[in-house]
Order: structure tokens, then sequence, then C-alpha cells
């Protein structure tokens, strides 16, 4: 009897953790370059040592800029946050630049913001999102955005499509993909006005052939629209990886605009120092790939106090506790950086598998109210 042999369900295994996806770091050989787009670790050897540098750090409230001089912390500034956000970074910069000594010479401006996290959990500036799925005819019981709160996805749920092809646990193709699909789903989020597309295929992490030939035939049918891959941002788990590609693509056009502001601030200024945005594994990233990757700063606010206390105290393991405003974080560094999730993670309470801090987040800080009679908790 001939044995049949079945497309198999991607499942992640907890006993078998896979081959963490990070960024690459910067230290490339001329003879073999990079494969994708994404964005490379800043660690720079002593020779080329950023003297002095400028950190900003834009929360819900207030903005804070500070003059770094090597090791040597030269002066700090606090303005409010304003809605435009330009206008609170433009302020801040002025001020430190007036009232710092010495200010010029700066060889690098670094900004950590909250607003990606803050858009998904609040619900606004998101982009309507057009998924593929590629893993017919397995997983096609669980389509996209079926583990998302209703009101996130009423948000960004647009176009679905779910195609043949798709790959095995080997890296073996489960059937031939279907490009004449493809290109007929993209004519029609052409002609939906959509701008924004993720695209998630079984095992690509393994093989990601399908999801990058799905992403040519979009490009050639869209020319302008922004297309992500889930294998360039999360692990093995179809779900949480297809979950990290559809709120990257939700905020591809706020993180072009943000970035673009943080840009026109740092003109107006008249600083000429290439601008980084922080990521949530304690490096940065230079801002035209947090454009095309702004998920990687969820978790950053955290990421950077710990990042931070690492710097003040001189310490490369320790427990970090981050009091805020509305939550304290609690996280671990291990030589100088944080310790890395090894599980899910919710955001905005979407389940997600991708590079985030292990972080336990109390619902508990400097704003909220504690008495007998009351829950304690932000007020």
């Amino acid at each position: 009897m001939k044995r049949v042999r079945r497309p198999t369900v991607e499942r992640r295994s907890p006993t078998r953790p896979t081959r963490d996806r990070r960024p690459t770091v910067e230290r490339r050989s001329p003879a073999r370059p990079t494969r994708d787009r994404r964005p490379t670790v800043e660690r720079r050897s002593p020779a080329k040592a950023l003297r002095r540098r400028i950190g900003i750090d834009v929360g819900g409230t207030n903005t804070d800029a500070v003059l770094l001089d090597g090791t040597r912390v030269v002066h700090a500034v606090k303005t409010p946050t304003t809605a435009d956000v330009t206008t609170g970074i433009t302020t801040g910069l002025r001020d430190l630049l007036r009232e710092a000594p010495a200010s010029g010479g700066v060889s690098a401006v670094m900004i950590g913001t909250t607003h990606f996290t803050n858009a998904v959990v609040q619900r606004r500036d998101l982009t309507r999102v057009a998924a593929v799925r590629i893993g017919l005819p397995s997983g096609a019981s669980l389509p996209p955005f079926v583990d998302w709160p209703a009101d996130l996805a009423a948000l960004v749920r647009a176009e679905v499509l779910m195609l043949e092809g798709g790959h095995e646990y080997d890296g073996r193709p489960i059937v031939p993909f279907d490009e004449r699909g493809m290109r007929e789903g993209a004519r029609r989020i052409r002609a939906a006005g959509l701008t924004s597309v993720a695209i998630a295929s079984v095992f690509s992490p393994l093989n990601a052939e399908c999801e990058e030939r799905a992403a040519a035939i979009v490009k050639a049918e869209c020319p302008d629209v922004a297309v992500t891959l889930s294998h360039h941002l999360g692990r093995i788990g179809l779900l949480e990886r297809e979950n990290a590609a559809l709120l990257n693509a939700a905020l591809i056009d706020l993180a072009r605009r943000t970035t673009r502001a943080f840009t026109d601030a740092l003109q107006a200024s008249g600083l000429t120092a290439p601008l980084y945005l922080t990521q949530n594994d304690g490096t940065v990233m230079l801002a035209s790939m947090a454009e095309a990757f702004p998920v990687y700063s969820f978790a950053s606010g955290p990421t950077n106090s710990m990042r931070g206390a690492a710097f003040l105290s001189g310490l490369a393991d320790a427990i970090v506790i981050d009091v805020g405003g509305t939550t304290t974080d609690i996280g671990s560094l291990r030589h100088g950086f944080p310790r890395e999730a090894n599980n899910v993670v919710e955001v905005g309470g979407v389940r997600t598998l991708f590079r985030m801090p292990d972080l336990l987040s109390l619902g508990l800080g400097g704003g909220s109210l504690v008495g007998r009679r009351r829950p304690r908790g932000p007020r």
C-alpha cells in the first residue's frame, strides 16, 4: 500500500525552539552581501566610536533630549510632547543646543518613541491591510485575523487571499505556488486602492521562495504598495508570525510620516547628523529601516530604560525596574542588553512571536492611586 504524504501544518514545538532571526551584526564582508533588508545592529568599533551624540525620548507626555560626550552626560532638557511630534522635538533640540556648552560636532541623533505601540493599543492611525496566506490545502481552517480582537480586526482587515503553496518542515514544497491566483488577487488589491500588503507562507523561515515570488507579483501589479514578508520578522509558528507581519503592514504609513517628521525636526534645528531609532533589543536602526520595520520599536521604551541603567551604573547583568506614569516594567539585563522573550508576546491583544524583550508589566506607576477601598492602578 502506497503511503500518502499529507501537508504538514506549521506548529511550533516547545521542546525545539527555532533559531532567532534577529538582525545581523553590521560586520559585512565585501564578497558576501546581505540577502534582505533587515535592520542591522549598530555596534561600532572603538576606532569609529560616536563621540558626541544626542538622545531623544518622545513619550506620551514629555519629550526629553540629552547631549552625551563619550560617556559623560553634558546637558538634558524636558519639553511637553506635542500632537504633531515635530514641534516638541524641534523645541527640545533648540533648547538643548542653546543651553549646552560646545554643542557642535554631533555625530548621531538617536530617538526612542512609543508611537507605534500606542497606535496599536489605542486603535488609531492604522492602515487597512491586504492579507495573503500561502499554504493551501493546509492552514485553511484558521484564516488571517482569526485571533485578533474584533475592534482591531475591523480597522485593519481588508482583502484576505488564501492561496495554494508553501513548504513542508524540511523545505519541500507542499504544492506548486498559485501564481495565477496571486496575480488576480494583486489586481483586486490595486482596484480596492489598498496601500499595504502582508504575505505569510507556511514554513517560510525555512524556505521563503513563495513569499518572495508573491511579493514580486504584487510589486509588478501594484508598484506603490508596501509589502511586508513574514519571514523577515517572525519565527516558526504561522499564526503568530503572520500577526507580526500584519501589524507591521498596518503601521508602515504611520512609520513613514513619523520618521519624516523626525527628519524635518533635525533639519529645522540645523543638524546634519544621521538619524537612528531605537529597537526593542537595545540597539538602534537607521530611520530608513524603521520605515520598513516599525514593529521592531515595540517595547523599546522599557528597553531604552534598561540600556540607560546599564550605561549609568556600569553593570552588565542586573534586574531593572522602570517605573513609568501608568505601568512598572521589570526586566533582566544580560551582558548589558535586555534578555529576549522566548515565547508568545501579546501586543494590543494580538499574539506575536518575534524578537521582543522579556518583561513583567504591572499596572502601577507614578500616576496610580492606591487606597484600601479602591483598586490600585492608573488613574
